[in-house]
Order: structure tokens, then C-alpha cells, then sequence
């Protein structure tokens, strides 16, 4: 890595690899999102919502939980959650042995939503990301990622990943 504490201005070359990275990853999880909406009706937070709470001991989470585990605000998952809830996704139950906290609870319906949504999700996946690069790219943008995700934390602006 390149040492350059005390520089601020970026090269021609630095600006456009940010630019290049940063407009294709939006550009990507934006194509993403509209697939899964339009192919499942589900949003991006509902399946990162409903996969963690699917993923978890007993497919329940403590809310503030869930907030740390998929990077949100807790009043944005407080919102969302209530939203998911009209439309049975997910249940609210006090949590256990503790008056003042909540949880959030996967519902059959959500893990039916969850499962219709994956096939197509994962097709999307492939198509827009996988197919596009080969093994040794695929490789490379998993070292960029991680180190990356690296860097962040031994900054300690990585926000935690459950």
C-alpha cells in the first residue's frame, strides 16, 4: 500500500478508478434492487432483513441487533419493520425476560417470500456480476473487497458485519 499522508489532491488516474468503482457499484446494486423488486416485489432492505432474521437462532433478533448486523439506523429498521409487518412478513414480540427491548420474528410468510425471492435474486446476481468477469477477476475484486473492508476497520470506520 501507498503511503501518501499529506497529499489531498488525487492524480487523474486515482480520481478516475474512484470514479470508475464507486459509479459501477451504485450502478450495479441499483440494477440489483430493481430486479429483485420487480421479479420477487420485495425491496433490497426487505431481503437483507429477512435473510439475517432467517439465519438467526430461532429466526428471531433483537432489534437493536438486527440494526448493528445489516448497518442501519435503528429508527430507519424501527420503520421498516413496521412496514414489513403489515404485510406479514415479519412479527414484533417483546423480548424474552426483558420488558424494554424488542424483537423482530420471521413469519412463514416471510420465509416463503425469502425463498421465491432467492432463485431470482441469485439468477440476477450471476447474470449482472458473476458472468461478467472471469475467475481470476472474480478472485481480485474479492482481495479488493477485503482489504478494503480492512483497511475501514483498522480505521475503525467499518461498521459491523454480522
Amino acid at each position: 500500500m501507498t503511503e501518501r499522508k499529506g497529499r489531498t489532491a488525487l492524480t487523474r488516474t486515482e480520481l478516475d478508478s474512484w470514479r470508475v468503482f464507486i459509479e459501477t457499484t451504485e450502478d450495479l446494486r441499483s440494477a440489483l434492487a430493481g430486479r429483485l423488486q420487480s421479479d420477487s416485489g420485495i425491496s433490497t432492505g426487505d431481503y437483507r432483513v429477512l435473510l439475517e432474521l432467517s439465519e438467526a437462532p430461532g429466526r428471531r433478533m433483537r432489534s437493536s441487533q438486527l440494526a448493528d448486523a445489516i448497518c442501519w439506523e435503528r429508527s430507519r429498521l424501527s420503520h421498516h419493520l413496521g412496514r414489513m409487518e403489515k404485510r406479514g412478513l415479519i412479527r414484533r414480540e417483546a423480548a424474552a425476560g426483558d420488558n424494554r427491548g424488542a424483537e423482530a420474528v420471521l413469519t412463514e410468510e416471510g420465509r416463503d417470500a425469502l425463498r421465491r425471492s432467492s432463485v431470482p435474486h441469485f439468477h440476477a446476481i450471476r447474470e449482472l456480476f458473476l458472468d461478467a468477469l472471469t475467475p481470476e477477476q472474480l478472485a481480485a475484486a474479492r482481495d479488493v473487497a477485503e482489504t478494503l473492508r480492512d483497511h475501514l476497520a483498522a480505521l475503525g470506520r467499518a461498521p459491523g458485519r454480522g
